[in-house]
């Protein structure tokens, strides 16, 4: 069975050079075990591995596994630091890298393009130097430098997307006010703020109205959508009492999230199962993190082979080949 893993991550060395000189409030430490870690200033946001940076370590990796296909993206932070320059260099600089990664092992890598966004005519043209360099999608992180997604100032580059009929990987950074929320202090970013973050960011788009004026992109939520499945109940109450006034969507809040995908990337058959059944198995993927130090691939594999077979088949493959025109 063709196996696709449309959520994995990797760094480039230049990239990772560019955050240490010019990341202003991203910075590197040296963790208790000696090893470098990315921070937002006392609050931890990465944890580099080799995995990152060694494609044919990727290789091997899947080969192990038996992953067939992988579909690289940029984490976070991201390039949204450094200013215009800066965030351009350090766009460029990955999706560089990934261009090279699927010229190396073209049947094995596919990637996604990372923008800088906070400057969004900048933004549409590496859009396009991107797809004509193979780009399969976009990597877009759940805020931008603490901007909602929906804020009119990218508006052009969302247009764009939806012309080109792209999927986009929406994956969770640090969420605005983690400083404050003493994440850092009990290390829960990764596994309560960075659920926040997309779960606020993709319920803000559902209310928006968004996914009616951009119907042709493909949202990927990650880690399985966050909270969303487990809301579903709130979201519908709310939009029962809503003021018609006020109502900015044209379809219910359900119908949403059946619009949009998500990952497999949930660490228990429970809830992929509660996932599958809000939204059906048509609209989730196969992802496992990797080489994320929470990475799962064990537990993808486990999960997605309790499931039916046409539901495992749909989630390891048939679905992403659908979604990225494999």
């Amino acid at each position: 069975m063709t196996v696709i893993d449309v959520h994995t991550h990797a760094y480039t060395r230049e990239w990772y050079e560019i955050l240490r000189k010019f990341g202003g409030e991203y910075n590197i430490q040296i963790r208790p075990d000696g090893k470098e870690e990315i921070f937002k200033e006392n609050t931890p946001v990465a944890f580099p591995q080799p995995g990152h940076f060694d494609y044919d370590l990727r290789i091997k990796q899947m080969d192990a596994t038996g992953i067939d296909i992988s579909i690289v993206s940029l984490t976070c932070p991201n390039v949204y630091w450094g200013g215009e320059e800066i965030s351009c260099k350090a766009a460029v600089a990955s999706n560089d890298s990934m261009v090279e990664a699927q010229n190396k092992y073209p049947d094995r890598i596919r990637w996604y393009t990372s923008l800088p966004w906070e400057y969004p005519e900048r933004a549409v043209k590496e859009l396009e130097r991107s797809c004509a360099l193979g780009a399969s999608g976009v990597m877009v992180l759940a805020n931008i430098a603490g901007r909602s997604l929906t804020d009119p100032i990218f508006a052009p580059i969302w247009t764009e997307i939806d012309r080109r009929g792209l999927p986009v990987l929406l994956h969770p950074t640090d969420p605005p006010g983690a400083l404050s929320m003493d994440m850092g202090l009990y290390d829960l970013s990764w596994s309560v703020g960075f659920m926040f973050d997309t779960t606020l960011a993709v319920t803000r788009m559902i209310f928006d109205g968004f996914f009616d004026k951009y119907p042709n992109l493909k949202l990927i939520a990650s880690h399985g959508g966050g909270a969303l499945p487990y809301l579903v109940g709130r979201f519908e109450k709310g939009d029962e009492v809503e003021l018609a006034e006020r109502r900015k969507m044209k379809r219910k809040p359900t119908d949403y999230l059946r619009h949009i995908y998500y990952d497999c990337i949930n660490y228990d058959a429970r809830a992929m199962q509660y996932l599958i059944s809000i939204v059906g198995h048509e609209h989730v993927m196969f992802g496992t993190d990797w080489p994320h130090q929470v990475f799962d691939t064990k537990g993808a594999f486990a999960n997605t082979a309790l499931l039916p077979d046409d539901q495992c088949k749909a989630i390891r493959s048939g679905n992403a080949l659908k979604v990225f025109n494999i």
